[in-house]
């Protein structure tokens, strides 16, 4: 008989596990976290004792997780059929290969125990801001029993929050993946505290587009996602608070991180960026230069009225936002200058006129780089015409 059919014969004969057992189809990691700690000892002995074989099977699928040794070794020996004694013997006598035995009973004078609490889990993770200025969130917290949820999202904070998805897991799936994402060499996870995590997703989804609705998945788990304590603050402002700014960076550095491809471009919706091209583009029509100097005066007022365009008050704040959590995966990452330089170029953004900073021209360049490319051709071979 296969497993799922011995647990198919468990649930009728403990009718009051079966809601517990058939939702799972014979999957063991399933039967666990959905079985309370008593209730999986009574699920193990009756196999044992009618199906010895699926019994077995069931106990060394649970060896991997704490919750199913637990159960495994309270099952009671001596109630079971000699079939079913081996069979579980066997089993044990594997796990003592391993180094794993029951602890010592408890000294008689012990009138009673605590019931052993479940260990909790709680991991948060954040990926670096792509060209697009989307990152991805995983947030990984214990559930009811022995389960965990985990939260996959993509953020934007110009676009708000962009999918969502929830799955639940044993919490030794849980563990196993915040393993993998801790010691994955060249991750692009990074980790981050949850609450911080949930201060920013709790920022990002206030500021949600009135015209883009939430992910479904969002609106049911969002209370889950974004509740934290008032004095939490997000993973830049973590890294605003923390390290400061490079003493007489006037936003240089950010800009070479961006020319070189290492941030941004995060560009403007399509109609900013026409406007602010067709203001450039403008400005090559004229032909009539008197010198050299008046070129460069007409390219850079043309290059200022584009910055002007595309960073409006409410840019300019994103794209401080979106430089200062970058901040905060540079320095986890060890390149605390570069991250020094991103909340240099964050200050300097919010604190100066936006036309003068480095990093806005550079984002600008970045996106619209063809367009200023004919624009310094146009200075190099401009027609000087007499009087």
């Amino acid at each position: 008989m296969s497993l799922a059919e011995a647990l198919e014969g468990a649930a009728s004969a403990l009718p009051a596990l079966g809601d517990s057992i058939r939702p799972a189809n014979g999957d063991p990691a399933r039967v666990l976290a959905a079985l309370q700690p008593a209730d999986r000892v009574a699920v193990l002995a009756w196999l044992f004792s009618h199906e010895p074989d699926a019994g077995a099977e069931l106990a060394g699928a649970w060896c991997d997780e704490e919750s199913g040794i637990e159960a495994l070794f309270n099952v009671d020996e001596t109630a079971l059929a000699k079939t079913g004694r081996k069979a579980l013997r066997r089993v044990l006598h594997a796990l003592r290969a391993r180094g794993i035995a029951p602890a010592p009973p408890p000294p008689k004078k012990i009138v009673a125990t605590l019931p052993r609490v479940e260990e909790e889990i709680g991991a948060a993770f954040l990926s670096a801001i792509d060209p697009s200025g989307a990152r991805v969130g995983y947030l990984v917290e214990s559930a009811a029993g022995a389960g965990a949820h985990l939260f996959e999202m993509v953020l934007d904070e110009e676009r708000g929050v962009v999918e969502f998805a929830a799955y639940t897991a044993t919490r030794g799936e849980a563990r196993r993946f915040v393993r993998t994402a801790l010691s994955r060499q060249g991750s692009p996870a990074t980790e981050v505290g949850a609450d911080s995590l949930r201060a920013l997703v709790a920022r990002i989804a206030a500021g949600q587009p009135p015209d883009r609705s939430f992910p479904r998945a969002f609106t049911e788990w969002r209370s889950r996602v974004t509740t934290h304590a008032p004095d939490v603050r997000t993973p830049g402002e973590l890294a605003r608070a923390e390290l400061g700014t490079l003493a007489g960076d006037t936003g240089k550095r950010a800009a070479e991180l961006v020319a070189s491809g290492e941030l941004g471009p995060w560009p403007a919706p399509v109609p900013v960026l026409r406007k602010a091209a067709e203001a450039l583009q403008e400005a090559l029509k004229s032909r009539l230069i008197v010198s050299g100097a008046q070129a460069r005066d007409r390219s850079e007022g043309a290059l200022k009225e584009a910055i002007a365009l595309v960073f409006d008050p409410a840019r300019t704040e994103l794209t401080a936002a979106r430089l200062e959590e970058t901040a905060y995966i540079l320095w986890k990452r060890g390149k605390e200058d570069d991250a020094r330089a991103c909340l240099a170029a964050a200050r300097g953004l919010r604190e100066g006129p936006v036309v003068d900073q480095p990093v806005a021209r550079a984002l600008l360049e970045a996106t619209l780089g063809p367009v200023l490319e004919k624009l310094r051709e146009e200075e190099k071979s401009s027609l000087i015409v007499k009087p």
